[in-house]
């Protein structure tokens, strides 16, 4: 059978590249081949980096009012196509049709939706000084870059794209190699709803593209999602040309269950934080701390559910809630982490082995795994795993989880699950990360601005505080009074 080949989309339309270099798109449930991708070439990047400068000429001259619009015709598009979209990221990344039938598209739309409601009210500020005045001017970057992660490949795309155009910029957008698909009908979607040729343009390919675009003097910013060491890189890149960066990088964030709390559901939020998604989300709690007198309670009910609860097996069937890790590498790496777990002394209540679910027996499956009396010295306690395997570590005190939560080098998420509102914002506030939530887990509306302390990144997504990031200021001083001179 031969398999579908896509290219990078330039200029509102397809683009080859010149050397033939392609690559292989593995579907993670059952371990085949199901496309190619070309790798975009010097001639790929050139064409669109050129698409995108005239693509900003065109864009940024429109009102904001013109921009959200077509914003606003490109979500109501994204909703349309969410099945045909839906599958393509289940395919993509191994995740259950469940999920990426009502996360995935509905949340980038949501993102699309509400920057094209911003687009219009982008506004500066005016000051009088004696006679005189000035006022400032919110203006867009230019040709902005964003490079995805693969977990979420449709929905990153969106939330690095939509306050970019919101803004009046243009975006060349690198998705993973390995979940490349979503962003062209991103692309088409974009087009077809009026978005000029030019300003959302998408480049196919591993780290050299990524390299290429974070090294281009021509790209003002650079808006990347994935793990902190490639950040770091990503960010002595781009300082080479002092583009501006947002970085949404990795965590280890720890989820606090006080002994008050509703424990149905904060063994939700530990399922919900850390198995969802096979576990490969950045803000997981994967840190669970609970107060030592219903640590035994929780973890009987954990282990059940657990046990019971969980359907692992081909994503499209629709009763299939626990999909496939994202290549058989990543699969590995996260068993060495179980392995390292069990060889340190952590007590294995669930899980801790691969799975070969019927007929997905070549996928890269990982079964649901708890381990418990975890201490905070253990390598599944200190480094990110991205996948569904969950540390439990008992507490006692208020003053002490604080502390041991905050004893990390990440800062992405936290949360508490307590019935007492009055501690629940008290630990919240001492709490070092930048997405938190009180008696809930996950939930990022596009109106909330997410993002990072410490190690888990700079800058943020979402919610208004995104237009500062996709704008300068320009102040302009007005004289009215006669001017002053000393010759």
């Amino acid at each position: 059978m031969t398999l579908p080949i896509y290219q990078s989309f330039i200029n509102g339309q397809p683009l080859a590249n010149q050397n033939g270099e392609r690559f292989d798109v593995v579907n993670p449930a059952t371990g085949q081949v199901i496309y190619q991708v070309e790798q975009a070439d010097e001639s790929v990047m050139q064409a669109a980096v050129a698409s995108a400068q005239q693509g900003f000429k065109t864009w940024s001259a429109m009102t904001g009012l013109e921009r959200g619009r077509i914003l606003n015709r490109a979500a109501a598009m994204l909703r349309e196509q969410n099945d045909a979209l839906a599958e393509i990221e289940m395919r993509d990344t191994g995740k259950p049709w469940q999920e990426a039938s009502v996360v995935d598209v509905v949340t980038g739309a949501d993102s699309v939706e509400y920057f094209g409601g911003q687009a219009s009210s982008i506004v500066g500020e005016s000051q009088q000084i004696g006679p005189d005045f000035f006022y400032t001017r919110r203006e867009p970057l230019g040709v902005c870059a964003g490079i995805g992660a693969w977990n979420y490949p449709l929905q990153i795309a969106c939330w690095k794209s939509a306050p970019a155009l919101a803004c009046g910029n243009s975006m060349i957008f690198k998705p993973s190699e390995e979940t490349p698909l979503g962003a062209i009908k991103l692309a088409e979607i974009y087009h077809a709803a009026g978005v000029p040729a030019g300003v959302f343009n998408v480049v196919q390919g591993d780290y050299r593209v990524g390299q290429m675009l974070t090294s281009d003097p021509a790209i003002a910013k650079v808006s990347f999602t994935g793990e902190a060491k490639t950040g770091r890189t990503v960010m002595a890149d781009a300082s080479r040309t002092l583009k501006s960066v947002t970085m949404e990088l990795g965590g280890k964030s720890p989820l606090i269950i006080f002994d008050d709390t509703n424990l149905e559901q904060a063994v939700s939020a530990a399922m919900l934080g850390n198995f969802y998604t096979q576990g490969e989300i950045c803000t997981n709690g994967t840190r669970v701390f609970v107060q030592r007198k219903i640590y035994d309670a929780f973890l009987a009910q954990l282990v059940k559910r657990t046990e019971n609860n969980i359907i692992a097996g081909a994503p499209e069937n629709p009763n299939t809630n626990f999909g496939a890790l994202i290549s058989a590498g990543h699969r590995d790496l996260v068993m060495k982490y179980i392995d390292s777990a069990k060889a340190e002394g952590a007590r294995l209540l669930v899980g801790g082995s691969k799975l070969q679910p019927a007929g997905c027996e070549n996928g890269y499956f990982v079964a649901p795994t708890v381990f418990a009396d975890c201490t905070d010295d253990m390598t599944i306690v200190r480094e990110e795993i991205f996948g569904p395997v969950m540390a439990v570590l008992p507490f006692d005190t208020e003053e002490e989880v604080v502390q041991r939560a905050n004893n990390t080098e990440y800062g992405l998420a936290a949360g508490i699950f307590t019935a007492d509102i009055t501690r629940a914002h008290r630990v919240i506030h001492q709490l070092e990360a930048g997405i938190c939530w009180i008696n809930s887990f996950g939930a990022s509306p596009a109106e909330m601005p997410v993002g990072g302390y410490k190690l888990s990144g700079l800058g943020r997504e979402n919610g208004r505080e995104a237009l500062a990031h996709y704008t300068q200021t320009k102040s302009v001083y007005v004289g009215l009074a006669p001017l002053e001179a000393p010759f």
